[in-house]
């Protein structure tokens, strides 16, 4: 078998990535080891900054979500038992973010590689890049029992944060940083109406929490947890009493509570990988890079990278030219290095950080306070948030 690109993972990166090496009339395969039910089957957060739309836009899978997303044109911040509004709008002239769940772009993406006739392989198991370091990768992998290779110019590896992808450079190649926070996330999503029109991020005494949204009828809630913490210690009722602890008056007032559809704890961790290219294999999305979700970051990285790297592709193959390929990590690290940053002060300033660390307790409400009363500041913020340029 053989392919110009063959891309490792059908998450959004790898599906998103594939769409647009199509769109610039560029070979792909993807090679999936899991099935199409599971990866639909995630649940993950849906922020979309207007770039990342505008790549959906582009590949022509921009209809449903015109007709379903929510816009929204600010977050609620809430410290101190009161809520502030930080006015996307009036803070970046006019720009907006769009509340779509990643498992809907991951459909639409899906749906327009099947109605274009492009391959995806899923059920792969045991799959291996070979030859990265030289000019003629292989990507083997095992399906129905026998092995099955695929000759290719490049490899994307777009499987995410525990794929093969990253795990099969030279650990002499790769350089890692980290950052793993003591708390976690437990979410819980509810076929109930949202409890405001805006996201409201909570800093409490008691912890971190955030209202969000999929629609106007389903609502997906998280509180700090203990990475000690196990879902199944809470029940629905002792979920909804702790939230309302921690909203304001006029969200818990407003708060309509109901069965969960899915309860889960998510640890928070900030990672990244450098450089994001070895030889012929390239890194994009969760496989290079993790930022804590408070930021709403991790779909929109994974959405610039692909843009860079199909960018580069587009001109090795009709310019001949290596340069967009050779820049490429360069230009995706400047950006995630900023998402990190950003990602990192947001879950900095919002989160209980220590029991008894009462310094730093004052200095966040310091810096909230300082926060909604500078218009500099809550431009910065509402920049970082909408996203930086492409």
């Amino acid at each position: 078998m053989r392919t110009q690109i063959v891309i490792i993972g059908s998450g959004p990166a790898g599906l998103l990535l594939g769409q647009l090496l199509h769109h610039y009339g560029i070979d792909n395969i993807i090679v999936e080891r899991q099935d199409r039910d599971y990866i639909l089957g995630r649940i993950r957060a849906g922020v979309l900054e207007q770039g990342t739309v505008k790549l959906l836009e582009q590949v022509g899978v921009g209809q449903r979500l015109h007709r379903e997303a929510l816009i929204h044109s600010g977050i609620y911040l809430t410290f101190a038992g009161q809520r502030h509004t930080i006015d996307f709008k009036v803070a970046t002239g006019g720009r907006t973010v769009a509340v779509y769940g990643q498992t809907e772009v991951t459909q639409d993406l899906m749906d327009a590689r099947a109605a274009a006739g492009l391959r995806t392989i899923y059920h792969a198991k045991d799959v291996k890049p070979n030859g990265i370091d030289g000019a003629s990768p292989i990507v083997s992998f095992v399906q129905e029992g026998r092995e099955v290779t695929i000759d290719c110019d490049f490899i994307a590896g777009c499987d995410g944060f525990h794929g093969v992808s990253r795990q099969c450079i030279p650990s002499s190649a790769i350089q890692t940083f980290e950052r793993v926070y003591p708390f976690g996330w437990l979410g819980l999503l509810s076929d109930t109406p949202p409890v405001a029109e805006e996201l409201i991020y909570t800093r409490h005494e008691r912890g971190f929490a955030l209202c969000s949204m999929r629609s106007m009828t389903r609502s997906r809630y998280y509180l700090q947890c203990s990475l000690d913490e196990r879902v199944e210690d809470w029940s629905d009722a002792q979920f909804w009493d702790e939230l309302r602890c921690r909203l304001d008056p006029e969200a818990r007032d407003s708060l309509v509570t109901g069965p969960s559809l899915e309860k889960s704890i998510a640890p928070l961790r900030s990672f990244v990988a450098e450089p994001m290219r070895f030889g012929r294999l390239f890194l994009a999305g969760d496989a290079a890079h993790i930022v804590p979700p408070t930021g709403a970051k991790g779909l929109n990285l994974a959405a610039s990278d692909v843009h860079y790297l199909s960018q580069a592709l587009r001109e090795y193959y009709a310019e001949k030219s290596s340069a967009g390929l050779d820049g490429y990590s360069q230009r995706a690290l400047a950006r995630v290095w900023k998402a990190e940053r950003f990602s990192w002060w947001m879950t900095s300033m919002l989160h209980r950080m220590s029991a008894d660390d009462g310094f730093a307790e004052r200095l966040q409400l310091a810096e909230l306070d300082y926060l909604i009363h500078s218009k500099a500041a809550t431009t910065s913020l509402a920049e970082n948030y909408v996203g930086l340029p492409f």
